[in-house]
């Protein structure tokens, strides 16, 4: 066989790949869309929310409310590593367990990374692990993409967790190779803890099979806290939608704190007729990503928000993982959803809105902060990006759905 036939082979066999990866997610997608029902306004409760900013903080605060657990603890997260944060965890979990605590451990099948042996002992200790959306037919690459974006936890129905950590050593700053680790999350009591729980029980009854969705046990009577807040929950669709909708009511201002900004046409237009009615739009994103294409996915929609008004704002002392969107100083959404068309179209994600000034203003603080760790991008700085990184923004546009 000659070197032509390979190389002829070698390229069939890509373009066959590609043919049946583009149709797969196409037709899944519409299936998708087809039993999507439409976009609804979540209900309106009362809870009172703490804001964790620092990974250290927010474990240290897990951890006691774990000890202090006597009926139930439920854990879904993205990514659970198999270091040592992660065995703090599970040895408390599995401690809980021994007490005849119910333990319910959800992961994402492309996030787990627990090891057989911690499997056999949370099995053995009575810990109930299954893992959330597994590769499937028909449509295996859509299903591989597919990923259960949420992180929740919820303690006994009294107290629920929800944000942008997850169980790693790197989201308390350990890894060099991201240095401190900036992220947003929520410490929930109050009604919001039902409506978190809810949505826990039917991931769990999905991954599982155990179907106790509104068993009376697990939803107990709450008493209303002194923030107004909505928890929306989406699978693949309406986060977009509730993007625009707080971008189409701004008056004042607005910021947008991302890992990965890739708004697509529709919201970037929404932010760019903002911008020119006078909102003041303010982004925060990592300089130095988690991800090698991410970054240059972003570029080309800067030029078009920069010249209509908005600032961006590049974080370079350690990673930005936070998500929220603030507008107006009135209206806060924090939890598990990116600015970007996977949390946009595919991942089960989860947020709280927040409606509540007095309560915004420390976030407001952090993102003070956090802006004045940032580089803010110009013109002059996108007309000088070399070829090559032109290049790689080519590719990471047309991969971006993706990415």
């Amino acid at each position: 066989m000659t070197l032509l036939n390979i190389i002829l082979i070698v390229l069939a066999v890509f373009l066959i790949l590609g043919i049946w990866f583009t149709v797969d997610f196409i037709i899944a997608r519409r299936i998708h869309e087809k039993h999507t029902p439409p976009y609804k306004e979540p209900p309106v409760h009362k809870s009172d929310v703490d804001f964790f900013a620092r990974g250290d903080r927010l474990f240290d605060h897990m951890f006691g409310q774990i000890e202090q657990a006597e009926d139930h603890i439920h854990m879904l997260f993205y990514i659970f590593r198999d270091d040592d944060i992660s065995k703090k965890m599970l040895n408390r979990l599995m401690d809980k367990a021994r007490e005849g605590v119910e333990v319910r451990l959800m992961v994402d099948f492309m996030g787990m990374r627990i090891g057989r042996k911690h499997k056999k002992d949370l099995r053995k200790a009575g810990v109930h692990l299954v893992l959330t959306h597994k590769p499937s037919l028909p449509f295996l690459f859509y299903s591989a993409n597919k990923r259960n974006h949420r992180k929740i936890t919820v303690i006994d129905g009294r107290i629920a967790y929800i944000g942008g950590f997850n169980v790693g050593d790197e989201y308390l700053g350990r890894d060099p190779n991201f240095g401190p680790w900036r992220d947003y999350h929520l410490a929930v009591r109050g009604e919001g803890v039902n409506d978190l729980q809810d949505v826990f029980l039917r991931d769990w009854a999905a991954a599982s099979g155990e179907d106790i969705v509104g068993e009376n046990h697990y939803y107990p009577e709450q008493h209303p806290g002194a923030k107004t807040m909505q928890v929306f929950a989406s699978n693949g669709s309406h986060i977009e939608e509730l993007a625009i909708k707080l971008i189409e009511k701004a008056e004042n201002s607005i910021v947008i704190g991302t890992p990965y900004f890739v708004p697509g046409r529709v919201v970037k237009n929404a932010l760019v007729k903002a911008a020119k009615r006078g909102v003041d739009i303010r982004v925060i994103i990592p300089k130095n990503p988690d991800h090698p294409l991410v970054i240059h996915a972003a570029y080309p929609y800067f030029r078009e928000l920069i010249e209509a008004g908005v600032d961006i704002h590049m974080y370079f002392q350690g990673f930005y993982h936070s998500k929220a969107i603030i507008v107006d100083d009135k209206v806060c959404d924090i939890g598990t959803a990116n600015f970007d068309k996977r949390s946009f179209r595919i991942n089960r994600e989860i947020n709280c809105l927040i409606h509540d000034a007095q309560w915004i203003r420390q976030i407001m603080i952090q993102i003070n902060e956090d802006l004045n760790r940032s580089d803010r991008v110009t013109i002059e700085h996108l007309n000088n990006r070399s070829l090559l990184k032109r290049g790689k923004e080519s590719i990471a546009t047309l991969l971006s759905p993706l990415i």
